[in-house]
């Protein structure tokens, strides 16, 4: 395969703060590749300086294959705010034809084309961006966290094309079910380091925990070899021969290896909640109008100590309108909210809060409080608090503007948690949050003994934490799903299946019925000729075969044994077969109806 991109000696820093040094990589055709590090490790500028946005510092290189399209698609978009979507799309389409840009603003359900910008959500801006990035046919996609602010239809259709197509990428992205279905390559990047691991997300964890187990190793029987050798270096005499001064060269070699030191950063919430009495919200026949849209429709629903609801719904459907009513910082427009006495909110909103950005991370928390309480009932200063959640002392007094999108989340997350609540309500809480702390989070919410109210993209994360769904299905009318979020995704499937059946057996009977009024003596149902037989029985086969090829396909994808090659010929296959089955499942409906 060819070479498509080149990097050589890249280095980033930002006055004495070194994101990394002497960055070396190569990507192939066809490589589809996730980058992962911790917040503020310089992601976003590596990717920024491949996408030729910044530059590197020193003598270092980016060579891409010459004549190969390249698009990027940075983390926060910014377009004129009284440009339409057509003219936004159409201005970055310079080998697309008008029908091809309608066929692509289509598939990102960008119906409203002469839409201003001034009037789109967050999720529309995003999907105008993608809306540009594809206008381009690049072969080469440079992407920065490509599913935030994203519907879960918006992210299931991103994710259904990039594992179709045969482009090449280079993604940052915190969603762990997507890193499983797209990527075939991992590449962590750590102490300035670049690790590479062939296959998906779940094969990545199992090689990385191997990686680390063995430098453990290393590290150990270095430190032991030393004992040895320096109790040699003490009693060797001062002359010293040449034997004698390449051991001594491999004494610091092994001195050095011996010192190494493995930090894996650990993040630590340790948060006491407050008091919870039975009592926390209380609605009764809500409803909410802004003029002709309505966003909650005669909703009753008594919130229970403990449990743990997941929010789903399309952009703009009034899912963050929802939390504003149930917290009380909105009124209804009918109906009556109860909020319980002991009730104490910690709402982390999606737009997150405006810091000041002059100020340093200490000032910040030390406006809330100067003490916090942890599970276990002790109090500790802020500054020690501080460390749990990676700000080191080395951080306090850094401005809140010198801190990576990633890092200011974190912060607000801190803020919202050092104050003690019972009942969580949390919006988007994983845009812009490395793995690292989504999974520290979960494991938070999962012990947390108060209510938790989530609004969430992250499919992984939902099934994680929450018991059940709150499904926002538009015109206000929100729905009741027990059980999981990949639960309800397989339940929606099922039910669009059936609908898709009885659409066509009722256009099958209208052509019957039709074909009978124009001609009353033929009979109403046709049989069957020897060769439709014959293709029917076959095709109630090969619908059997595909299932099964898809059940098998879909557990070698998200089971990580797939490397390389494998795993992206999976990826292909998966989604030849899935198309194999709508086309035969439609004749096989065809064959059944006559």
């Amino acid at each position: 395969m060819a070479s498509y991109l080149q990097v050589e000696n890249v280095s980033k820093s930002y006055g004495p703060r070194v994101l990394f040094n002497n960055i070396n990589m190569n990507i192939n055709e066809g490589d589809k590749i996730a980058l992962i590090a911790p917040n503020g490790t310089g992601k976003t500028s590596l990717l920024r300086i491949l996408a030729g946005v910044e530059s590197s510092d020193g003598d270092g290189k980016v060579k891409f294959l010459k004549d190969i399209q390249i698009a990027f698609l940075a983390q926060d978009n910014v377009y004129d705010p009284a440009l339409t979507i057509w003219e936004v799309v159409s201005s970055e389409a310079k080998n697309c034809q008008k029908h091809e840009i309608e066929e692509i603003l289509y598939s990102l359900k960008l119906f409203e084309v002469d839409k201003l910008v001034s009037q789109l959500s967050g999720g529309e801006v995003k999907r105008v961006a993608i809306a540009c990035m594809f206008v381009k046919k690049p072969q080469f996609l440079v992407m920065d966290e490509p599913t935030n602010h994203l519907d879960l239809e918006s992210i299931e259709y991103l994710e259904d094309y990039f594992t179709r197509q045969k482009c090449t990428l280079l993604m940052v992205t915190h969603d762990r079910y997507f890193l499983d279905r797209v990527c075939n390559q991992i590449i962590e990047m750590a102490d300035g380091t670049l690790y590479s691991y062939d296959g998906n997300y779940s094969y990545y964890l199992q090689k990385r925990e191997e990686r680390m187990a063995n430098m453990r190793k290393d590290i150990d029987r270095a430190r032991n070899l030393l004992r040895t050798e320096l109790d040699w270096m003490r009693r060797m005499p001062c002359a010293r021969g040449t034997k004698a001064k390449y051991r001594i060269d491999a004494f610091y070699d092994l001195k050095d290896r011996a010192s190494q030191r493995i930090e894996e950063k650990n993040f630590n919430i340790n948060v006491k909640s407050s008091r919870l009495g039975k009592k926390i919200v209380n609605c009764s026949h809500v409803d909410f109008k802004w003029g002709d849209w309505t966003g909650l429709k005669d909703f009753t629903y008594n919130f229970a100590p403990g449990e743990k609801i997941g929010i789903v719904g399309k952009n703009g459907i009034g899912k963050s309108t929802f939390l504003n009513i149930i917290t009380g910082e909105l009124a209804p427009t009918a109906g009556e909210v109860q909020i319980g006495e002991t009730v104490s909110f910690g709402y982390y909103k999606q737009q997150g809060i405006e810091f000041n950005p002059n100020d340093t991370v200490i000032e910040a928390v030390r406006e809330i409080a100067e003490v916090v309480t942890l599970g276990d009932g002790k109090s500790v200063p802020v500054t020690t608090f501080l460390n749990y959640f990676l700000f080191p002392p080395n951080m306090h007094y850094n401005k809140i503007e010198k801190l990576s999108g990633g890092e200011k989340r974190r912060l607000y997350l801190l803020t919202v948690l050092m104050k003690n609540p019972n009942v969580l309500i949390l919006d988007e809480p994983t845009n812009d949050l490395d793995i690292l702390t989504l999974n520290v989070l979960e494991e938070y919410l999962k012990e947390f003994k108060g209510s938790v109210i989530i609004v969430s993209h992250d499919r992984f994360f939902l099934d994680k934490i929450a018991d059940h769904l709150f499904v926002f299905e538009g015109d206000g009318i929100v729905k009741d799903f027990v059980g999981s979020y990949s639960g309800y995704r397989e339940y929606i499937k099922e039910r669009e299946k059936e609908k898709r059946a009885a659409e066509r057996a009722k256009l099958q009977k209208e052509v019957q019925k039709k074909e009978y009024q124009d001609n009353p003596q033929q009979p109403k149902r046709k049989k069957l000729s020897y060769k439709e037989q014959r293709e029917l029985e076959q095709l109630e086969k090969d619908l059997e075969a595909l299932g099964m090829e898809k059940a098998e396909l879909e557990e070698k994808l998200s089971g990580g044994e797939l490397q390389g090659e494998e795993l992206q010929k999976a990826s292909v296959r998966i989604g030849e077969v899935l198309e194999l089955l709508d086309e035969k499942e439609l004749r096989w409906l065809e064959l059944n109806d006559n």
